[in-house]
């Protein structure tokens, strides 16, 4: 079903993780994410993918990554249904939310996330770092001497 959602989001050439990544990401000694399957008629019909993140401002909460449903599952509240079941999940731990993203041309689900009261943050944008780029800047890591870091380790900082 991920690659049925990369295809869907028109980026199905990003879609480059393997079974055995999800396998050892998901259910080994140290999972990074936690994810739910609906099932409609024995079939699988969507899923939820999530995981823990921590806010500065608002403490604890659950960043959900991926919310697909099938397109042959669709309008039948399976959607509605993965999201009560992470929200669930969030006051049981805690959290003060669930953060998500969702294409601006997405038109249904944003119609659905506003139904449900969702607050857009409009004045927010999404960032990522990766390939050449996340290179690039994690090898001036090796250079935080020269800045007057020579402890620099995740946890402390100390000059």
């Amino acid at each position: 079903m991920i690659r049925e959602l990369a295809d869907f989001e028109r980026e199905l050439h990003l879609c480059v993780i393997e079974e055995t990544d999800l396998a050892r990401d998901g259910f080994g000694l140290n999972p990074k994410f936690r994810a739910l399957i609906a099932e409609w008629d024995e079939q699988p019909a969507g899923y939820a993918l999530f995981f823990a993140y921590y806010s500065t401002w608002a403490g604890p909460g659950l960043f959900l990554e991926d919310l697909f449903v099938r397109a042959q599952f669709r309008k039948r509240g399976i959607g509605k249904a993965l999201l009560a079941s992470v929200s669930r999940i969030a006051l049981q731990e805690n959290c003060y939310g669930v953060h998500w993203e969702v294409l601006d041309w997405n038109e249904k689900a944003i119609e659905m996330y506003k139904a449900l009261g969702a607050k857009f943050r409009d004045q927010w944008r999404a960032v990522v770092l990766r390939d050449e780029a996340l290179r690039r800047v994690a090898a001036n890591a090796v250079n935080c001497e020269s800045v007057g870091f020579p402890n620099l380790s995740s946890g402390q900082l100390q000059k």
